[in-house]
């Protein structure tokens, strides 16, 4: 179905569906609690009992029943299962700005990453204004990957260091000399979908001031799991470490904060879907830092440059604000004549 979820007090809880998906397509939003999988009440089941209903054959139908915060009805959708074989990487050339959309940290995310700033230079024929970086809804993927996104970005220096309890376990990471993106602007997008691996990335180009975190704050998981083997089909999953920023940041619970707050109001559902994070879980990994109530709670205030309604923005054309906000900001500190340009789309080709 391509969704990302997870149990909230026995009910099942869709962190993020994945872009153009069957779910995406049939409406499922963040934040959604899916109650009925083909008419039958999952709630008091294990998480595992529900993907396992929601699994199955290609080509089959299913039907699930959403409540919705904000809304007063429950929401009945249908789809068909498919097989997800989503890219981790798609890039377009907006005028002159390069837009890069990370859906996952899967094993050739780095190396896709890599070919898709070269692709946005070859379409051009020269080097773009900057690149807009998208860490939106993804939920994550391998360290190896989020360490090799980040180094296509860096020339020095550490991307993470991963933390277990005692003062001598720490392993870091570092960039290798030399930077992909030509020491060229960059805007990197997040939303409370952007998650594990997404942060690191987000956290170490904030840290090093190579990037503007643009949009909310992040998800705010940053624990390292360990699998351990117990017998032929079982395993005990531990948690043994914390990854921190370059600058000794945990952003387990508290995310990683943007450095431009942008609210997607192009979104109708916005201001009544309530936000989903890593301190919401009921046994979440409590931050030894413990993180201020008032700044956890900054984005939830309203801007006033940010007041227009998405039926506005759409007579403007705008079905994406935060991805809007973002090419503007590129292309006026890779060049203010170019703001106009930097919102049409002239390529669009997925990373080979």
């Amino acid at each position: 179905l391509g969704l990302t979820v997870s149990m909230e007090d026995g009910a099942v809880k869709v962190v993020a569906p994945q872009e153009d998906t069957p779910a995406a397509r049939a409406g499922v939003k963040a934040g959604d609690y899916i109650t009925h999988i083909d008419g039958k009440l999952i709630y008091g089941d294990t998480l595992d009992e529900a993907i396992g209903l929601m699994r199955g054959k290609p080509g089959t139908k299913i039907a699930l029943t959403l409540v919705r915060p904000g809304t007063t009805k429950p929401i009945d959708v249908a789809m068909m299962r498919e097989v997800i074989t989503q890219k981790p990487v798609k890039w377009e050339v907006r005028g002159q700005v390069g837009y890069i959309n990370i859906n996952t940290f899967s094993e050739a995310t780095g190396a896709d990453t890599r070919a898709a700033i070269m692709a946005i230079d070859k379409a051009l024929g020269h080097r773009p204004l900057g690149y807009v970086v998208d860490l939106r809804d993804n939920g994550g993927g391998l360290l190896t990957q989020a360490i090799a996104v980040s180094d296509a970005f860096l020339d020095h220096g550490e991307i993470v260091s991963q933390r277990g309890r005692e003062k001598s376990d720490i392993e870091r990471y570092f960039a290798k000399p030399g930077d992909d993106a030509h020491g060229l602007p960059v805007v990197v997008l997040t939303n409370p979908g952007t998650a594990s691996a997404s942060e690191i990335v987000a956290g170490a180009l904030q840290d090093h001031h190579r990037g503007l975190v643009m949009g909310e704050r992040s998800f705010g998981k940053g624990s390292v799991q360990t699998l351990l083997p117990l017998g032929p089909e079982t395993a005990l999953r531990l948690t043994t470490a914390r990854y921190y920023t370059p600058s000794g940041r945990s952003v387990q619970e508290g995310g990683i904060e943007p450095d431009i707050a942008v609210p997607q109001i192009s979104d109708p559902d916005y201001k009544s879907r309530p936000v989903f994070r890593e301190a919401d879980l009921r046994r979440h990994l409590i931050n030894e830092v413990k993180a201020d109530n008032k700044v956890l709670e900054e984005d939830a205030k309203t801007d006033p440059r940010f007041a227009a309604t998405p039926e506005q923005l759409k007579k403007q054309g705008i079905e994406d604000f935060q991805l809007y906000y973002a090419l503007k900001t590129v292309a006026r500190l890779g060049g203010p004549a170019q703001v106009a340009a930097a919102t049409k789309v002239t390529v669009k080709t997925p990373a080979k």
